[in-house]
């Protein structure tokens, strides 16, 4: 199936590693441009030189802090100089600190706000009149299970994406027309560093072996394992293909059942 990606330029935050870094992977592979956005300028650039070297498609790294209003600014600025604007933004950012929501400090909440929401509403909204213009767009928020399913200690995350899928499937609403979709993805647990670094950290506070943990996170889970960060970013790319020109407003996940909530 030709996905019609043949060269769409994509912006795609947090692509230095795990599932942003699967998602530019794809594109490209798919015959998309890609500016691949990350706090580490020289892993960037790195990063791009190498994908654009394997694939002879156009790749270019950026680095930004999204908690820098600045450096978005910068960034917005950069990637239209250099691509002309883009077709495609990727929505991704790093989690906020974990904790109750119950006595959060006020400060730390609005703090997160900018690289959580305000900094992705900002570079969505930047590439969007270009899209609207042309008839064609895709923005595509990595979102997290947390936005429809709370996760315990992480109440910080579960308020601000939730207030992002709000957002997206408002805008989708205005934008269908333009032939500009906009839609969520959730994933669940996603075979990661991060999971990796999360597992290890539960059995170094539990006090019992990596592997027992493993198996009973994959006991919460359906399919009865962890997913891929190919599986994961192959549907990702779907949703920002020209084959999902009717899907727009979406909250779609892959998280092999882990979501309890129809």
């Amino acid at each position: 199936m030709d996905l019609g990606l043949t060269d769409k330029r994509a912006l795609v935050l947090g692509a230095s590693r795990g599932l942003g870094q699967g998602i530019a992977e794809q594109l490209v592979s798919e015959g998309a441009d890609v500016a691949l956005c990350g706090r580490d300028g020289e892993a960037m650039a790195a990063q791009a030189t190498d994908l654009a070297n394997r694939s002879g498609r156009t790749a270019r790294g950026y680095q930004v802090d999204l908690a820098d209003a600045v450096a978005v600014a910068a960034l917005i600025n950069d990637v239209t100089n250099d691509f002309g604007g883009v077709d495609i933004v990727i929505n991704n950012g790093g989690g906020p600190p974990p904790g109750p929501v119950a006595d959060v400090d006020l400060d730390i909440v609005e703090k997160q706000f900018r690289p959580v929401v305000l900094s992705q509403l900002e570079i969505a909204n930047a590439f969007l009149p270009g899209m609207r213009k042309r008839g064609w767009g895709r923005i595509l928020i990595i979102s997290s299970s947390g936005a429809v399913q709370p996760i315990p200690g992480l109440g910080i995350s579960n308020t601000l994406r939730s207030s992002l899928i709000g957002w997206a499937k408002t805008l989708a609403t205005e934008v269908a027309k333009d032939g500009v979709t906009v839609n969520a993805i959730m994933p669940g647990r996603i075979h990661t560093d991060r999971v990796d670094s999360i597992d290890a950290n539960a059995s170094k506070n539990q006090g019992v072996p990596v592997e027992e943990i493993v198996k009973a996170s994959h006991a919460t889970i359906p399919a009865g394992r962890y997913g891929t960060v190919d599986e994961f970013s192959k549907v990702a790319t779907f949703l920002v293909s020209d084959c999902a020109g009717y899907v727009t407003g979406g909250s779609v996940r892959v998280d092999g059942g882990y979501i309890r909530s129809i």
